[in-house]
């Protein structure tokens, strides 16, 4: 009889000589040896052989357990969306070494030539299932990592997101550099932009790299965080700066326009210029 055991799926299968899958009753094992990948012990394989054990079943396991090694680590363990959190911050980490995180990602089951997309999710659906919706057809896995979702994906169509989601999506081929671009995309996502490619942002970027104390410290700043406690004139500003247009900001706002330029003119007073007079009007306001 030969064995095999991964330590990552807890699954043992055993055949006989002639090739079948075994009965569950094992015999002791007369000759183990480790499975590795990247110098981690991943599995074992082993040999249950009555009587002393063969000259060359030592040379027969080491080849078997390169055998399982180079399946593990194409088709990787197992076909589920969930991974261990640990592994997944592994990848993630700014502090990882290269060979640390490799080691991970195929552990989780991504092969060393495929690429890797992060993406960073707030929902109230299930982050298995987004990964699944959004790369169902090639290799990605999602975990929870500090209170915020962490999808690793080969692929990602961002179409598929559902609805009520809302996601940033790193473009940086380092896992660790895609992390921070997909957290930053997903600070800029609103109900209206849910998902949001960091490459999409543009200079906007630039902000999340902006000490606290130089924002608060801006007259501008301040007054746009007053507006922020508000919700209701934080969501008519968003409105008119996405549509260009204080009728076209009313019906996605589903009010009259007279209202929305009540709301328009009173968020002026806040912010200390008139957001619907002509560009060249705002700029001398604002000196």
């Amino acid at each position: 009889m030969a064995g095999i055991r991964l330590n990552s799926a807890g699954r043992v299968i055993r055949f006989a000589h002639d090739g079948r899958e075994a009965p569950d009753t094992a015999m002791p094992a007369s000759t183990t040896v480790a499975v590795t990948l990247d110098e981690e012990e991943i599995g074992t394989v082993w040999l249950e052989r009555p009587g002393p054990p063969s000259a060359l079943d030592q040379l027969l396991l080491e080849r078997l357990a390169l055998a399982t090694a180079s399946v593990v680590e194409r088709y990787g363990p197992a076909h589920t969306t969930m991974a261990d959190p640990a592994l997944v911050e592994l990848v993630i980490s700014a502090g990882t070494d290269e060979p640390a995180r490799n080691r991970a990602l195929r552990l989780m089951g991504f092969a060393a030539e495929l690429p890797i997309r992060v993406v960073a999710v707030h929902s109230p659906v299930a982050i298995d299932r987004i990964g699944s919706l959004i790369c169902p057809d090639r290799p990605v896995k999602a975990a929870t990592v500090a209170d915020v979702g962490v999808i690793l994906a080969t692929t990602v169509d961002a179409a598929r997101f559902p609805p009520e989601v809302r996601a940033g999506i790193g473009a940086a081929d380092s896992p660790d550099r895609s992390w921070s671009e997909a957290r930053t995309a997903l600070r800029f996502t609103t109900s209206r932009i849910p998902i949001i490619h960091h490459d999409d942002l543009g200079a906007l970027s630039v902000l999340d790299r902006i000490p606290a104390n130089l924002l608060q410290d801006n007259a501008d700043i301040a007054a746009i965080d007053r507006i922020a406690s508000r919700p209701e004139d934080l969501d008519t500003l968003d409105a008119y700066c996405t549509t260009g247009s204080l009728r076209r900001a009313a019906d996605l706002l589903h009010l009259h326009h007279s209202s929305v330029a009540r709301r328009l003119e009173n968020l002026g007073r806040t912010l200390g210029f008139d957001l619907t007079a002509p560009p060249d009007s705002c700029a001398r306001a604002s000196h």
